[in-house]
C-alpha cells in the first residue's frame, strides 16, 4: 500500500498549526483537514501527531482555546492564536523562508 503525505520536519508542524490558527480559530480535526487541503493532500497530519503539537503550543501560550460547537453540532475545542503566538509564527515563517531558499540555493548548484 502507497505511503500517503510527506513526513515532516520536526517543528514544521507547529509553524503549520500555528498558520492555520491564525486565520481563524478552529478546532482541532478542522486544523488538520485545513492543512491537507492547502498543501494539495501532500500533507495529512496524524491526530497522533496533532494533538500533542496543539497541547504543547498551548502550554507554550502561542495558542489558547476555548470550548464551542462544531458545524456538526458537536462540542470540540477552538484554537486560536494569542499575541505571542502571532509573534512566534512571525519569527518562524521569516526562518523557514530562510532556510528553504538557503537549501535550494544548495540543491540548485551546478
Amino acid at each position: 500500500m502507497p505511503k500517503t503525505g510527506l513526513d515532516l520536519p520536526q517543528g514544521t508542524l507547529d509553524l503549520l498549526i500555528l498558520r492555520t490558527v491564525a486565520l481563524l480559530p478552529q478546532h482541532g480535526w478542522a486544523i488538520s483537514e485545513r492543512i491537507q487541503q492547502v498543501s494539495s493532500d501532500v500533507l495529512a497530519v496524524r491526530q497522533g501527531s496533532l494533538y500533542p503539537a496543539l497541547h504543547r503550543l498551548e502550554r507554550r501560550g502561542w495558542i489558547k482555546a476555548r470550548w464551542g460547537t462544531s458545524d456538526t453540532n458537536r462540542r470540540a475545542k477552538y484554537y486560536e492564536l494569542t499575541r505571542s503566538g502571532q509573534k512566534q509564527l512571525d519569527t518562524e515563517t521569516d526562518t523557514w523562508r530562510k532556510l528553504t531558499a538557503a537549501v535550494g540555493q544548495v540543491l540548485d548548484m551546478a
